[in-house]
C-alpha cells in the first residue's frame, strides 16, 4: 500500500487493453485497504480507523467488507448508535440499489453488535462444504436471523406452539392467507427455536425466487456454502468448487449438522420447496425445517400450523377493553411510529375498533392503515375502508413489491390460481356471511353445462373440489359455527372485496346476485312455517347463521326495485324479526317496501305490512314507523284474496289485531276475537286465547281472564311456540302476584324469561317480564337479584334503543331505590323516566304508571299541589286506553292525596272503586296495602268498609263523570300483548 501511486495503469487506462487489469488492480488494493483495516482493528487502533473507513464507504458505499469494518470500528471505540445506524444506512442502500439484503455475515455482525458481545471477534472458518456458523462466546448458534425493528404483538400462543411442534417434529409449515404475518412469526419462532439448532437457524427467503430450480442454490446462498472456492482468512468463508446438483451439495453440506432451515414464502414453489424438504429431512436427521407458505407442501411427516388474523375486539368494546385485544395493539403500536403520541382512547376507540374488525385483523393491513395516520385521523381512515385497495397501498419501500400494497398481497394469491378456483372465489365472494355448501353450489356453480373443455367451468358436482383447493390455499377458511355443525366456507373481507371486483371485471355480478338472492329468499320462505311449532328455536338459529347472507339479499332486491322479490323476503321473515327483537330491520325493510311502486296484490304483501306492525307494536323507538297504516294496508289487502284460498296465520292475526285497532280497545273487542278462538290452528288458537285473557283482564274480569290463559297455555303447548308460552306465563304470574302469591309468580315469570332468552329477547320482554320480576323480588326483599336482572336488562335495552325500555329500567329502580328509603334516588330515577315517556309512541298506560309513582314521591315530601298535577294526567292517560287496572293504580294515588289532604273517607272509597276496576284486590302495589290499613284504623272497620263498599259499586262511567276527564279514544294498546308493568306501584 505504501508503494501505491494513483489510480492503476493511469497512463493506459483510455486504451482498451487496460480496462481489465486495471480493475483487477483496483480491487487488490481495495482488498489490501480491507485486510490492513482489520489487523489495525485487532491491534486496537479502532478509532483512528474511524474517518478512513468512512471515506472508503464513501466512495464505494454498497462494498459490504468496507461496512462491517466500519461498523466493527465505530463499535470497538464506544459509538455503538453510529455503529446500528451504518448497518441501517447499508441495509436501505442494498434494497433500494439491488433489491436484496445485507450478507449473513453482516447480519451476524449486527446481531453482535445489538448483544454486545464483548468480542465482536467476526466468523470463524467452517469445515470444508459447511455452513459458515457464527457463534457467542458461549457456543449458541446465530444463523442469518436479522434483527426485528418492530415490536412483535399478539402471537404469544402461536410462538408457544409453534415451538412445541418443532420440539416433537422435524417439518413444521406455517400457513395462512397473505398479510396474516407468516413471515414475521416464523423467525420470531426461529429465535426462540435456537436450542434446537447447534448448527444455526437459517432464514431463507423464496420470495423473489422465480425459478424452482434455483430453490437449492437460495439455501446455499443464505447457509453461506460458496458455488466456488473462495478462501478468506478475514472473512472466514470456507467451501469447496461446485461439487454437481446444488441439492445434493446442500444434503451433504447438512448430513451431520443440526440447523433450523425457515423456507419462507414457498406457495409459488411448491414442487421445488416440497422436494428439497424431502431430500433435507431424509438425509439430514439432525435438520429441521420451518415453511411458511399459503398451502402446504404436501411432504410426509408435515406438520400444519394455521396463522390466523390477529383478534379484533367486539364492536362495542370500551377503550380499556379494546387495548386488550392484539389488533389493536398493533395498529396502536404501528400508529403511534408514525404520528407521536397516537394512543387508543374513549374517543377514537369506535374508529379503531371499525378499522381492526373491517380488516379482520389481518397484520399487514393493519399497519398499513396506521401509515396513512400520518395524513388522516382514525375516523377518516375507517371510513374510507370500503375503497381498502385505494387506500392501503403504501407499505415499506424495503419490502417487496407484492408486500407493499394491500391490493398486491391479494393479486399474488390471484395469480397463481387456475381459471376454475378464481371462478369459484369471485361467485363465493357474493356471500357477505359465508356459505354452506349447498349455498355455494347453487349459486357458484355454471347455470349451464358447459360445453366440453370450456375454460373455467365448474359444475356443481365440482364446486366442493374447488371450494377445497381454495380452502388449501388459506384463500376460504372453513368454519362450523351454524346450529348443526355443518362447516361453511368463508372469506376474509379484504379477499372478499377483492372477489366482488373481479365479480363484476368477469360480467357476473347480475347473474351470481340474483342467484344468491333466489336461494336466501327460498331459505326464508322454508323456515317460516317452523317459526310457530316446536323446532322453532332450530330455524331461528339457521337464520341467525344466514343474517348477513338474508340481509344483502333483501337489499340487492329492494335496490333492484324487484318489488315481488322483496315481497317474499319481508313475508317470510317478518315473524322472524319479531321473534329477535329486530326491530330497526323490520322497520327499515317495510318503509322500504311501502315506497315501491307496484307491489303485488298478493297475500305475502299483506302478511309483509302485518309483521311490520307487529313488530312496530312491540316496542319501537321509529318515528317513521306507521304501525297503523300498516296494519290497516294489510287488512285491505288481506279483504281482496279470494275467499278460496286461505290465509296464512300471521295474517288471520292480523286482520283481528286491525279490528281491534281501528275500533278500540273496549269490552266489545271479544267479539271479533271468535275467529280467533274457534281457529284449526292451535298457535293462531293460542293467540286469540291470549289476546282474549288480557281484554278481560283489561275490564276487571279476573277470572275469565284467567280461564283464558289457562287455555292459551294449552294450546301454545300443542303447537310447541315457546313465545307464546313465554307471555302466557306472564299473564299468570300478574294474577299471582296480585293475590300477593309473589314466589309462585316469580317462579312463573324466571321460566317465561328463560323461554324468551332461547330467541335473543326484544323490547317486550324487558317491559312485560323481566320489569314484573324486578318488582315482585323487591315484593320479596330480595333486592339484590332485582339489581343484577336490571343491570342485564340494561345492557339488552341500551342494545335494541328502546326509549320505553329505559323508562321502565328507571322506573324499577327507582322502585328499590324507594323501599330503602333514598328518596332523592328514587326522585331522580323517576324524573328521567317521566322525560323519556313525554311524547313516547305506544300505550299512554305506562306513563300514567310512572306518573303515579312520582306523586307518591311528592306525597312523601309533602307537595300536595303537584301530586294532584300528575294524578291529573295519569288518569286521562289512563283512561283513555282505557286500561283498568291502570285506572285503578291512579285511583289509589288519588286516595293517597285525598288521605294527605285530611280526607280519609273519600281515600276509602277510592280503594274500593279501584278494587272494583281491577276486579279484586291487588297485593302488589304495598302503598295502596299501606294505605287501606291506615284508612281501617282512622275511620273504624265499620266506616271504612261502607266507605270502601261505597266505591266499590261505582262504574267506569261514574269515574268519567265524577273525575271529569274525557273518556277512552278508539286506539289499542299494541295489539295483542297487552300493557307492560301494570301492577307495579
Amino acid at each position: 500500500l505504501a508503494l501505491w501511486r494513483g489510480p492503476a495503469l493511469a497512463d493506459a487506462a483510455h486504451l482498451p487493453f487496460a480496462s481489465a487489469p486495471s480493475a483487477r488492480l483496483d480491487e487488490l488494493r481495495r482488498a489490501a485497504l480491507e485486510d490492513r483495516a482489520a489487523a489495525d482493528l485487532e491491534a486496537g487502533h479502532d478509532g483512528d480507523l474511524v474517518p478512513e473507513l468512512q471515506a472508503l464507504v464513501s466512495a464505494d458505499p454498497l462494498r459490504e467488507p468496507l461496512r462491517a469494518l466500519l461498523i466493527r470500528a465505530l463499535y470497538a471505540s464506544g459509538r455503538q448508535a453510529d455503529a446500528l445506524a451504518e448497518y441501517a444506512s447499508l441495509r436501505t442502500a442494498l434494497a433500494d440499489g439491488l433489491g436484496v439484503d445485507p450478507s449473513p455475515s453482516v447480519e451476524a455482525l449486527h446481531v453482535a453488535v445489538l448483544r454486545q458481545d464483548p468480542s465482536l471477534s467476526g466468523v470463524r472458518p467452517a469445515a470444508e462444504d459447511g455452513p459458515v456458523v457464527e457463534r457467542d462466546r458461549s457456543g449458541a448458534s446465530a444463523g442469518n436471523l436479522r434483527a426485528q425493528l418492530t415490536s412483535f404483538i399478539g402471537r404469544d400462543e402461536d410462538l408457544r406452539q409453534v415451538g412445541a411442534l418443532l420440539t416433537a417434529g422435524r417439518f413444521v409449515t406455517l400457513t395462512g392467507p397473505g398479510g396474516a404475518g407468516k413471515t414475521r412469526l416464523s423467525q420470531e419462532a426461529g429465535r426462540a427455536a435456537a436450542g434446537l439448532a447447534p448448527d444455526g437457524v437459517w432464514f431463507v427467503p423464496l420470495a423473489s425466487v422465480t425459478d424452482p430450480g434455483e430453490v437449492p442454490s437460495a439455501v446455499l446462498t443464505a447457509l453461506g456454502v460458496r458455488e466456488a472456492t473462495l478462501l478468506s482468512a478475514k472473512s472466514g468463508w470456507l467451501a469447496a468448487p461446485d461439487a454437481g446438483d446444488p441439492l445434493d451439495r446442500l444434503a451433504g453440506a447438512l448430513a451431520a449438522r443440526r440447523p433450523l432451515i425457515i423456507l419462507d414464502n414457498c406457495e409459488h414453489l411448491l414442487d421445488a420447496a416440497a422436494r428439497l424438504a424431502d431430500r433435507v429431512l431424509a438425509d439430514c436427521p439432525g435438520a429441521r425445517i420451518l415453511a411458511t407458505s399459503r398451502e402446504p407442501l404436501g411432504v410426509t411427516g408435515e406438520v400444519l400450523w394455521p396463522v390466523e388474523p390477529l383478534e379484533p375486539p367486539p364492536a362495542d368494546a370500551s377503550a380499556d377493553a379494546a387495548a386488550r385485544y392484539p389488533a389493536v395493539r398493533l395498529l396502536g403500536d404501528r400508529a403511534a411510529a408514525v404520528s407521536p403520541g397516537f394512543a387508543v382512547t374513549g374517543e377514537n376507540v369506535a374508529d379503531v375498533v371499525r378499522i381492526c374488525r373491517a380488516l379482520d385483523g389481518m397484520p399487514l393491513a393493519i399497519e398499513l392503515a396506521a401509515a396513512r395516520l400520518r395524513a388522516l385521523t382514525v375516523a377518516q381512515v375507517a371510513d374510507r375502508l370500503d375503497d381498502r385497495f385505494r387506500l392501503l397501498r403504501e407499505g415499506s419501500r424495503t419490502a417487496l413489491p407484492r408486500h407493499r400494497t394491500l391490493r398486491a398481497v391479494v393479486e399474488w394469491s390471484w395469480d397463481l390460481l387456475d381459471a376454475r378456483e378464481r371462478a369459484i372465489w369471485r361467485r363465493l365472494a357474493a356471500f357477505p356471511g359465508g356459505a354452506g355448501l349447498d349455498a355455494a353450489e347453487a349459486v357458484c356453480a355454471d347455470p349451464d353445462t358447459p360445453p366440453p373443455g370450456a375454460a373455467g367451468s365448474v359444475p356443481t358436482g365440482d364446486v366442493l373440489d374447488v371450494l377445497a383447493a381454495l380452502v388449501e390455499k388459506s384463500l376460504v377458511t372453513v368454519v362450523t359455527d351454524g346450529p348443526d355443525g355443518v362447516p361453511r366456507y368463508r372469506m376474509l373481507e379484504t379477499i372478499r372485496a377483492y372477489g366482488l371486483e373481479r365479480l363484476a371485471e368477469a360480467g357476473e355480478r347480475e347473474r351470481v346476485r340474483r342467484a344468491h338472492a333466489e336461494h336466501f329468499a327460498g331459505l326464508a320462505e322454508t323456515a317460516e312455517p317452523h317459526l310457530y311449532r316446536a323446532e322453532q328455536l332450530d330455524w331461528i338459529a339457521r337464520l341467525d347463521t344466514e343474517q348477513d347472507n338474508l340481509h344483502a339479499a333483501l337489499r340487492w332486491a329492494i335496490d333492484r326495485g324487484d318489488a315481488p322479490l322483496a315481497v317474499r323476503f319481508v313475508a317470510a321473515l317478518g315473524w322472524y324479526w319479531f321473534l329477535r327483537g329486530r326491530v330497526n330491520e323490520a322497520v327499515d325493510s317495510v318503509n322500504a317496501l311501502a315506497a315501491m311502486p307496484a307491489l303485488p296484490p298478493v297475500q305475502g304483501t299483506a302478511l309483509a305490512f302485518a309483521f311490520g306492525a307487529m313488530a312496530v307494536f312491540d316496542g319501537s323507538p321509529r318515528k317513521d314507523a306507521d304501525a297503523a297504516g300498516w296494519l290497516l294496508r294489510a287488512k285491505e289487502l288481506a279483504e281482496a284474496i279470494p275467499e278460496d284460498e286461505p290465509l296464512h296465520p300471521g295474517l288471520r292475526l292480523g286482520m283481528v289485531s286491525a279490528q281491534m285497532y281501528s275500533e278500540g280497545w273496549n269490552k266489545g273487542a271479544l267479539d271479533g276475537l271468535g275467529p280467533l278462538l274457534a281457529d284449526p290452528d292451535p298457535w293462531v288458537r293460542g293467540l286469540g286465547r291470549f289476546i282474549a285473557g288480557h281484554v278481560e283482564l283489561n275490564f276487571g274480569r279476573t277470572a275469565s281472564g284467567e280461564r283464558h290463559f289457562a287455555e292459551a297455555l294449552a294450546a301454545f303447548r300443542e303447537a310447541g311456540d315457546r313465545w307464546g308460552l313465554s307471555f302466557t306465563l306472564t299473564g299468570q304470574a300478574e294474577l299471582l302476584g296480585r293475590r300477593g302469591e309473589h314466589r309462585a309468580a316469580v317462579g312463573l315469570y324466571e321460566e317465561a324469561v328463560r323461554l324468551n332468552d332461547r330467541f335473543g329477547g326484544g323490547p317486550m320482554v324487558v317491559l312485560q317480564t323481566e320489569m314484573q320480576l324486578v318488582v315482585q323480588l323487591t315484593l320479596l326483599g330480595e333486592v339484590e337479584r332485582a339489581e343484577a336482572i336490571l343491570a342485564a336488562a340494561l345492557r339488552e335495552v341500551e342494545r335494541i334503543g328502546s326509549a320505553e325500555g329505559m323508562a321502565a329500567l328507571h322506573h324499577a329502580s327507582a322502585l328499590i331505590a324507594r323501599r330503602r328509603g333514598d328518596h332523592a334516588e328514587t326522585v331522580r330515577l323517576l324524573d328521567h323516566a317521566v322525560r323519556l315517556t313525554e311524547g313516547l309512541a305506544g300505550s299512554p298506560q305506562f306513563r300514567a304508571l310512572v306518573l303515579v309513582t312520582r306523586a307518591h314521591c311528592d306525597l312523601d315530601a309533602g307537595a300536595a299541589g303537584a301530586a294532584r298535577q300528575r294524578l291529573r294526567e295519569a288518569l286521562v292517560r289512563a283512561v283513555e286506553a282505557p286500561d283498568f287496572p291502570i285506572v285503578a293504580n291512579v285511583l289509589c294515588g288519588l286516595g293517597a292525596l285525598a288521605r294527605h289532604e285530611g280526607d280519609p273517607t273519600t281515600a276509602a272509597e277510592l280503594l274500593g272503586q279501584a278494587e272494583g276496576l281491577r276486579g279484586g284486590p291487588d297485593l302488589s302495589q304495598p302503598d295502596a296495602v299501606a294505605l287501606a290499613a291506615v284508612l281501617r284504623t282512622e275511620l273504624g272497620d265499620a266506616s271504612y268498609d261502607a266507605a270502601f263498599a261505597r266505591g266499590r259499586a261505582r262504574t267506569f262511567d261514574d269515574l268519567l263523570e265524577s273525575q271529569r276527564v274525557p273518556g277512552p279514544r278508539p286506539w289499542s294498546p299494541r295489539p295483542p300483548f297487552g300493557h307492560p308493568d301494570s301492577t307495579s306501584d
